[in-house]
C-alpha cells in the first residue's frame, strides 16, 4: 500500500513539474497590428532565426512554396476590402505564402488560413491575390525573419518581409477616401434614425425630458418606415406622456410592420400593450 502511494505521489510530482516547465520557442510567435488610413491590418507569424544557416536557396529553396515564417502559416487580416496589385481582396483573413527567388518573389494571399505550414492540397480557387515583387539586397544580414508595415500613407502601405540579406515589399491600397467621405457625409447630414432612437430610449429609461424624447423618436420613425422596434419605443414614450391615442396609433403601426417582418416578439409586445390600453 505504501509503495502504491509513493508511486502515485511520484507520478503526480512528475506531471506537476512537466506542467510548470517553460522553455523559449525556437521560432517565437509575433503579432503586428497597424492602422493604415482608416483600416486596421493585423499580421500573425512565427519568427525563425538564421543560426548560422544559409536561408534562401538552401533552407528555403528557390521557386518552392514557403509558409513565409515558421510553424503555422503566416496570416494577415484586413478590416476592409483592399487592393493588391490591382486585385480586390475582400475584408477577412488570409494566409501569406511565397515562392522566393534570387531576384524576385511570388507572394500569394490564400483564403484558407487553417494550415500548419503549406496546404496538403493546393486549391487555386482559394487564391485571393497573387503578385511578383522585387528582391532588394540588405547591406547587413537580418538574423531573425521580420515582417513590417512600411511607407505608410493615407491610402495604403507596404507589407515588408526581411531575412538574411533580402527585403521584399508588397504594396496594398485601402479604401480611406471612400470611408472618410462616407463618415463626413453622415456627420454633416446630422444624426440618423439609430442615433435618434438611441437618444430617445436613453431619455425614456432615465426619466429625463420626455418631450425631447418624443421629438427624437418622431424623427427616428420618419427616417425608417420599417423600424417596428422604433415605432414600439414611440408608443411607450407617448404612453408615458399620457397621450393614449398617440400610443395606440404607434403600437398598431409597429404591430403591422412586425407582423410583415415575422417578428413574433414585437407582435406579442404590441398586442400586450394594446390590450392594456383597451385597443384590443
Amino acid at each position: 500500500m505504501k509503495k502504491l502511494a509513493l508511486l502515485m505521489f511520484a507520478g503526480l510530482l512528475a506531471v506537476s513539474v512537466e506542467a510548470q516547465l517553460q522553455t523559449p520557442q525556437p521560432s517565437p510567435a509575433a503579432k503586428l497590428k497597424q492602422t493604415v488610413g482608416l483600416t486596421e491590418v493585423v499580421v500573425e507569424y512565427a519568427r525563425p532565426s538564421m543560426r548560422g544557416r544559409t536561408i534562401f536557396g538552401d533552407l528555403v529553396p528557390y521557386g518552392k512554396l514557403w509558409r513565409t515564417g515558421a510553424n503555422k502559416n503566416t496570416t494577415i487580416k484586413f478590416a476592409d476590402d483592399v487592393t493588391i496589385d490591382g486585385q480586390e481582396v475582400k475584408a477577412g483573413s488570409y494566409a501569406i505564402y511565397t515562392k522566393p527567388g534570387e531576384t524576385s518573389w511570388e507572394v500569394i494571399f490564400y483564403a484558407d488560413t487553417n494550415n500548419w505550414g503549406t496546404p496538403r492540397e493546393w486549391d487555386d480557387s482559394k487564391v485571393a491575390a497573387k503578385t511578383i515583387v522585387q528582391v532588394y539586397p540588405m547591406p547587413m544580414p537580418i538574423e531573425t525573419f521580420t515582417m513590417t508595415f512600411d511607407d505608410l500613407h493615407n491610402n495604403g502601405a507596404t507589407l515588408g518581409m526581411l531575412w538574411e540579406k533580402a527585403y521584399v515589399g508588397v504594396k496594398f491600397e485601402v479604401p480611406t477616401a471612400k470611408k472618410a467621405d462616407k463618415s463626413i457625409e453622415a456627420v454633416m447630414s446630422g444624426p440618423g434614425a439609430n442615433e435618434y432612437y438611441a437618444a430617445a430610449s436613453y431619455y425614456l429609461d432615465e426619466g429625463k425630458d420626455l418631450e425631447k424624447a418624443k421629438e427624437w423618436i418622431d424623427k427616428a420613425v420618419s427616417m425608417n418606415e420599417n423600424g417596428f422596434w422604433i415605432m414600439r419605443k414611440q408608443s411607450l414614450i407617448y404612453a408615458k406622456l399620457g397621450d393614449k391615442k398617440g400610443a395606440i396609433e404607434a403600437a398598431k403601426k409597429s404591430l403591422e410592420v412586425a407582423e410583415k417582418a415575422g417578428n413574433a416578439d414585437y407582435v406579442k409586445l404590441n398586442k400586450d400593450s394594446l390590450k392594456e390600453w383597451g385597443a384590443l
